[in-house]
């Protein structure tokens, strides 16, 4: 088969998403140095409207649509996106080919020196994008006053450091990838503050027709993560999850033989929150995903899921 002269990588134009598609574009580039790989920027629809909560223009979805455009179109081959971001279920006619090794999964805590989400004054005011931060913030520190927050990493950042917010919230993962850690005042224990399906990781999509893009792409899959994530999404597809609702999925492996996850359903202010866990096989990721996502909701968290609906 005829190798392709060019690759061409869609992604957004956030310094944050930079850094992941040149990643993406430096792994390959090792594996097929013959290949010429260029990045496509775009400015997705979630990038455009910062000033309203994704849960009231349409979800994480938002800030793909745009990069799978250009996928089904063939002005891109590929598109790299966190994880966390990717809706769970796929346009028609493309493929999630590979998921990166994840790393720190966590949230961290931005705030002045010494600080932790115990320590905060009385009242403060905490930025946050999401449902699922501030229930769980809620639930700990019930009279922080969560305010919202979008915007990539530096817009955050400068927010906060202008004053309009006494402490972030903010993903680990980005803050590592932008060498960004100094800002960090707390890891938040993924025991007590779960974190988002699938954050953490990269994932690289194509078409599905598109052979010899998947056979390369295939290369950077690192299979312990893939397992973790396709659990992780599979409870969140089976609660018709997103950023509409709070929800936590945080899948482990055990050892080389098992996976274990664990799911958390919550009210926006914290007062209820239904956890649940189980291990299977880690060829049985996503009937993990589902057996867990089904204790939720003999638990109740259907009701909270169709209040919040």
């Amino acid at each position: 088969m005829k190798a392709k002269a060019c690759l061409r990588i869609a992604t957004r134009k956030s310094p944050l998403a930079y850094w992941q598609a040149n990643f993406i574009k430096q792994q390959l580039e090792q594996r097929a140095p013959q290949l010429r790989i260029e990045l496509l920027p775009f400015v997705t629809e979630g990038d455009r409207r910062q000033q309203i909560a994704l849960n009231k223009i349409g979800g994480k979805g938002l800030f793909v649509k745009e990069l799978e455009k250009a996928l089904l179109s063939g002005q891109a081959d590929l598109a790299v996106h966190s994880m966390k971001d990717v809706p769970m279920h796929l346009e028609p006619g493309l493929f999630l080919g590979a998921i990166c090794r994840r790393d720190d999964p966590r949230d961290v805590l931005v705030a002045l020196p010494g600080m932790t989400l115990n320590t905060l004054p009385q009242g403060a005011c905490l930025g946050s994008s999401s449902l699922r931060r501030p229930a769980q913030i809620h639930s700990l520190r019930p009279d922080i006053a969560v305010k919202l927050l979008r915007g990539n990493v530096e817009t955050r950042l400068a927010k906060w450091m202008q004053g309009e917010y006494d402490a972030i919230v903010l993903a680990a993962a980005g803050l590592l990838r932008l060498q960004k850690t100094a800002f960090i005042q707390q890891y938040l224990n993924i025991e007590d503050f779960l974190s988002a399906p699938g954050q953490g990781a990269l994932g690289v999509e194509c078409r599905e027709d598109d052979k010899q893009v998947r056979a390369l792409i295939e290369l950077l899959n690192h299979a312990p993560t893939q397992r973790c994530v396709t659990a992780e999404r599979a409870l969140s597809r089976t609660l018709n999850g997103g950023c509409q609702v709070p929800i936590a999925a945080y899948a482990t492996c055990i050892d080389d033989q098992s996976l274990h996850l664990q799911g958390l359903v919550a009210t926006p202010d914290g007062k209820l929150q239904i956890r649940a866990q189980a291990a299977r096989s880690i060829e049985e990721a996503e009937e993990l995903g589902v057996f867990v996502a089904q204790r939720l909701l003999a638990q109740g968290a259907a009701q909270i899921l169709a209040n919040l609906r």
